[in-house]
């Protein structure tokens, strides 16, 4: 089959040529950009295996490899063994979204040119019409399909940040965090960053059930619970991040319960005994 590029440009000249002259001749182009247009794609199964390499690495390097601990202090490598097959489940299901979320997307960029073709096309009168800028038209009409690459790219590139997000969450709520403090790349250059995001840079964040916030050793703050807001990550291009808090001392002194100040100094005093 000719390319999507020059089933486009015939589809142009001739619409221009003879302008809209019957529903036959509109649905035969659409048929036709259609399948150009889902021939030039990259086929699903090597985008899904594209997806399988990139978020299977980004596994084995936070997991297998153990980068994940950073943003974890207290956790060992013996918790990520025993949770695994979770944070497994986890990577298999996040495979299987990002491939779903793909498809949608193609399925939405392919609508979107046939939808601009054929409002173009309905235009034209019958008989044709020389007052068309065809290369204009091309390239609008081509848009959705000529991004769609770089967007892909960026899905997978995004899909692997949720992974980070999801699999640091599941670490968290297993070793029992007490609270998280918000990581913003917003001094990243050129990193889109959101503004509120911005703002919650370095905040720490109440776990509404840890067990501290149960026992009233720590407080909520202005700022709301942890479970008020969205996750890192979750928002799309979002590349914030947690740094989850496990015990009462890396709890800001101005979190802390006099129940709180008084467990811990208690701690303290056992420690040095």
């Amino acid at each position: 089959m000719p390319s999507f590029f020059q089933v486009v440009t015939d589809a142009i000249n001739d619409i221009a040529e003879y302008g809209y002259e019957s529903e036959e001749r509109l649905n035969y182009w659409i048929g036709e950009i259609r399948r150009a247009a889902q021939q030039d794609m990259v086929s699903e199964t090597a985008l899904t295996e594209q997806l399988k390499r990139v978020l299977g690495a980004a596994y084995e390097r936070l997991i297998e490899q153990g980068s994940i601990l950073h943003r974890h202090p207290t956790v060992d490598r013996f918790t990520l063994q025993r949770i695994a097959p979770h944070l497994r489940a986890e990577l298999d299901r996040r495979i299987l979204a990002s491939a779903n979320l793909i498809r949608l997307n193609r399925e939405q960029a392919i609508n979107d040119t046939l939808r601009r073709f054929q409002g173009w096309a309905t235009s034209i009168p019958i008989g044709g019409t020389e007052e068309v800028d065809r290369r204009g038209e091309k390239a609008r009409i081509r848009k959705s399909l000529t991004s769609l690459p770089f967007e892909e790219r960026r899905v997978i590139i995004d899909q692997g940040h949720k992974l980070n997000a999801a699999l640091s969450e599941i670490v968290a709520m297993d070793a029992q965090a007490i609270g998280a403090v918000w990581r913003s790349h917003w001094r990243q250059a050129g990193y889109d960053y959101r503004e509120d995001h911005k703002e919650r840079d370095g905040v720490f964040y109440t776990i509404r059930d840890g067990w501290a916030a149960k026992r009233r050793f720590i407080r909520i703050g202005e700022q709301g619970a942890w479970e008020d807001h969205e996750k890192p990550g979750e928002f799309v291009y979002c590349r914030c991040y947690a740094r989850y808090v496990y015990n009462l001392r890396d709890v800001p002194a101005d979190m802390l319960t006099e129940r709180g100040r008084a467990a811990l100094a208690e701690a303290r005093e056992r420690m040095m005994a």
